[in-house]
């Protein structure tokens, strides 16, 4: 039998010359359908008796040199006693198998979004700071990998990263969570070592020093002015952050607080906290400055059940602003305090307590301002929540910082030395 040549082949494609099959010897044929584009290979061969068929390739992607060779080491395993289309088949199944479990495998991002769902969203007052953490940090470098894949060189290469960006307390707050996410997929028997244990504070950044940043009555001035000037810093976010300096709360109480929790007539915010820091509810008395900033915003939420409800341009899965709308609005500020040294809204509360201290206002009703829990046996017994007292600490605070807003002097004696 004639062998085939790379001329005739050509010709039959050309000529359109369609046929079951045609052979070149040795358990080689080439096979061209009318539903075929391109001719395709085949070997024949017999295995127990049995004859058995396998493609082996297409025209456009072996030549025909190429498939006798393969041909030659198909008959090579045939005489060795291997059924070589079973094997193919096999292969194919395995490599099949391979994708379909890359595609259907439980990924970090897979078990980050089921922890937050069933852990922290409707447990914390604050649920985005966790969601923050997830998207910006443990997604980005480990979220695509299975979870039974990710080693401890990941999270070391996760942590450098972040360090690398010199933010050393992310650093931590990442760590604590990736921890808590993989301890939960131990607990749903989803692995049995977490890739995390190994790594402490030292691993994270180190330990941090505890800040001690507090702004000065100058740098205060100095913020109102910069406020006023700065283009695109609007009348909300000065009022915020008026509000953040004079109540001393946190910046995620005041950014998720709703318009419900305010009574302006009696001049009061029931504040309810479930997060870290604190689980409990205080009634914060409201300056009279305090009390006119918050008709501004509420005036200004057009409605919205939300104090700070969230703008047009932002990620509209949050009601309310997101936490670092505040930070990206203050950092063009800042730009504009020349010669001022660095400082984060986080601050505030430092600087509300020191101008407390300055004002006279003794140290335990100054921690309650803050909703600090009072320390020690006097901590335990005494329930008494000063009202009163923080309502004129806060009052004394508030129209310091007008005088600070207007740029006037404030000539401090204090009443006693604050402990």
């Amino acid at each position: 039998m004639a062998k085939l040549t790379d001329r005739q082949i050509k010709a039959w494609i050309k000529n359109g010359e369609y046929f079951e099959g045609r052979s070149d010897g040795d358990g080689l044929y080439i096979s061209y359908r009318e539903n075929f584009a391109i001719p395709i290979w085949r070997f024949r061969y017999k295995i127990k008796g049995a004859s058995r068929w396998m493609t082996i390739g297409s025209y456009s992607d072996l030549s025909l040199a190429d498939a006798r060779r393969t041909a030659k080491e198909l008959r090579a395993r045939v005489a060795l006693g291997y059924d070589v289309a079973t094997e193919k088949q096999e292969r194919k199944a395995e490599a099949t198998g391979k994708i379909e479990a890359k595609k259907n495998a439980f990924t970090t991002g897979d078990l980050a979004d089921e922890f937050f769902a069933k852990n922290i969203l409707g447990r914390w007052k604050h649920p985005n700071i966790v969601r923050s953490r997830i998207e910006k940090d443990i997604k980005p470098n480990i979220g695509k990998m299975p979870i039974d894949q990710v080693k401890p060189m990941h999270i070391a290469k996760m942590l450098d990263s972040i360090n690398e960006r010199g933010a050393p307390t992310v650093s931590t707050n990442v760590l604590r969570w990736t921890k808590k996410i993989f301890d939960y997929a131990i607990k749903r028997h989803l692995i049995e070592f977490n890739p995390a244990s190994a790594f402490d504070l030292s691993d994270a950044g180190g330990k941090q020093e505890a800040r001690t940043r507090t702004l000065s009555h100058d740098e205060l001035v100095k913020l109102f002015v910069a406020m006023r000037k700065t283009k695109g810093f609007s009348s909300i976010n000065t009022l915020t952050i008026s509000l953040l300096l004079m109540l001393g709360v946190r910046k995620g109480e005041l950014v998720t607080a709703k318009i419900s929790a305010f009574d302006l007539e009696a001049a009061t915010w029931k504040l309810t906290t479930f997060d870290t820091k604190t689980s409990a509810e205080i009634i914060i008395p409201l300056p009279d400055q305090a009390v006119e900033a918050l008709r501004n915003l509420i005036r200004l939420s057009d409605g919205n059940d939300y104090l700070l409800p969230a703008r047009q341009y932002q990620d509209r899965r949050l009601p309310h602003i997101h936490e670092n709308t505040l930070n990206v609005a203050l950092s063009k500020v800042k730009a504009n305090m020349i010669g001022v040294e660095p400082f984060t809204i986080h601050d505030f509360r430092r600087t509300a307590r020191t101008h407390l201290a300055a004002l006279g206002v003794e140290s335990h009703i100054a921690e309650r301002c803050l909703n600090h829990k009072i320390k020690g046996i006097e901590g335990i017994y005494n329930r008494h929540d000063y009202f009163e007292e923080r309502k004129a600490a806060l009052q004394k605070l508030a129209n310091y910082l007008e005088a600070c807003e207007a740029g006037k002097d404030w000539n401090v004696t204090p009443i006693r030395k604050a402990v």
